[in-house]
């Protein structure tokens, strides 16, 4: 990993330390997407089987998850992992049950009564990434919220494996989440077939998920396209950024950097540090600890992107922590609570050596589809109400639109828009008769 001084570098130099590797390939990654939703709103269910022998080395009679292979995928887990299953579950149901909004109504003047109410998005599409790392904690992730918001139509997309199968841990999850539109597609060409539908799979509303530069770059398209479908929020390859103070664990912060490394080659990792002390000590711990993980390759290869920055105090940790604003930031202080205060820009926050990232993608309770890229500034990770949407109504009495109603006259006036003023005038007048 890369060791750079925060103090030492020109304003040019933070900005590039702090840019995202993957956003060099954007325009080539942009045309390829744009390629594959084109084929896909052309030639339907037979683009789909098409892209998933080539990008996924199967070919698929069915896209659609059988009945058969959910039974199958039970029968596949021990009890020990369906339990697992559930309690998170159960967990991400306290959390997301706690932000039901209740109705609004306020009365604004007498006889003037203002509403807001929520109603579920009517269909949405769920991206449950695949590939080297089938994530069925994302199905839990999309699937308890979309059940409580009480979407009507949910459809989830995962690439199959090799042998055209969905891996059961993700189909055991949809199942808990009461989801059985299921359907065997990754990659852009999922996002491309649920925003814009196929003869198999159905056309939704809007798309959650993270995924790579890929998928991200798909929901971005299709969100433009007033025919395609709205996207939760721009989550593509994972990353995290710690902060350790002098007394940290090093073994605990080199572990939560490869937790984020495994994820994919393009993941980022970042470490801040207040001593090259600390430094040393992290880098001697990530040597065994790499060595002994499965998807060495992989991690080796997001670590070789990733890079150290020493800070001279907490405060100047911070402001790099809000200016890149992390997917994941992990604060290994012995007082993180108080550097709290002064983040402004992350994904989820973890505090302390006792709150490993593991439990916020797992069980813990919150929602691990979180904003990368820096879209932390202005994106929030999701929750129950980005399942929902909320609308306003209006009541006015008699009496009430003859005291408010002069003064929306005066207001449509002077913007010039008679048939708005008249509305009013003609109700107004119907009153003195």
């Amino acid at each position: 990993m890369k060791i750079l001084t925060w103090e030492k570098l020109s304003a040019a130099a933070r900005a590039a330390s702090l840019r995202r590797p993957a956003q060099h390939s954007q325009p080539k990654v942009a045309a390829a997407v744009a390629h594959i939703v084109a084929a896909v709103r052309r030639d339907g269910d037979a683009a789909l089987r098409r892209l998933t022998a080539q990008y996924d080395g199967v070919r698929l009679r069915s896209l659609r998850v059988t009945g058969a292979e959910f039974a199958a995928a039970e029968k596949a887990l021990g009890v020990r992992d369906r339990a697992a299953l559930r309690t998170a579950v159960r967990n991400l149901r306290r959390f997301h049950a706690a932000q039901r909004q209740s109705p609004l109504r306020v009365v604004t003047q007498p006889g003037i009564v203002c509403e807001k109410v929520t109603r579920p998005i009517a269909r949405v599409g769920l991206y449950v990434p695949g590939g080297s790392a089938p994530l069925p904690s994302t199905a839990l992730m999309l699937g308890v919220p979309s059940q409580l918001a009480a979407c009507a139509v949910r459809v989830l997309c995962t690439p199959p494996g090799r042998d055209g199968r969905i891996n059961p841990w993700i189909l055991c999850a949809a199942r808990l989440c009461g989801i059985t539109d299921v359907f065997k597609i990754g990659g852009a060409q999922a996002i491309a077939a649920m925003a814009y539908g196929t003869a198999s799979v159905p056309k939704v509303d809007k798309i959650f998920g993270p995924g790579n530069a890929f998928v991200t770059e798909a929901k971005l398209q299709v969100s433009r396209d007033s025919a395609g479908a709205a996207c939760d929020l721009p989550a593509g390859p994972s990353e995290v950024m710690v902060i350790a103070d002098n007394e940290a664990h090093p073994d605990f912060v080199a572990i939560d950097l490869l937790s984020q490394a495994e994820h994919g080659p393009d993941s980022q990792v970042v470490l801040v540090a207040f001593s090259a002390h600390l430094v040393d000590r992290v880098l001697a711990a990530l040597k065994p600890l790499l060595a002994d993980l499965p998807r060495v390759p992989i991690a080796r290869r997001a670590l070789a992107q990733s890079r150290v920055l020493l800070a001279a105090s907490p405060a100047e940790a911070a402001t790099i922590a809000n200016r890149y604003a992390p997917e994941h930031l992990i604060l290994h202080l012995a007082q993180p609570r108080a550097l709290l205060a002064e983040i402004s820009t992350a994904g989820s926050v973890f505090l302390g050596p006792w709150t490993p990232e593991s439990l916020g993608d797992y069980a813990s309770g919150t929602n691990h589809v979180l904003p990368t890229y820096g879209w932390a500034r202005v994106c929030s990770g999701l929750g129950l109400a980005d399942f929902q949407r909320t609308m306003t109504v209006q009541t006015a009495s008699p009496a009430g639109l003859k005291k408010l109603g002069p003064v929306v006259e005066r207001l449509a006036l002077a913007e010039s828009l008679t048939a708005h003023q008249r509305a009013v005038r003609l109700r107004l007048d119907a009153l003195q008769k």
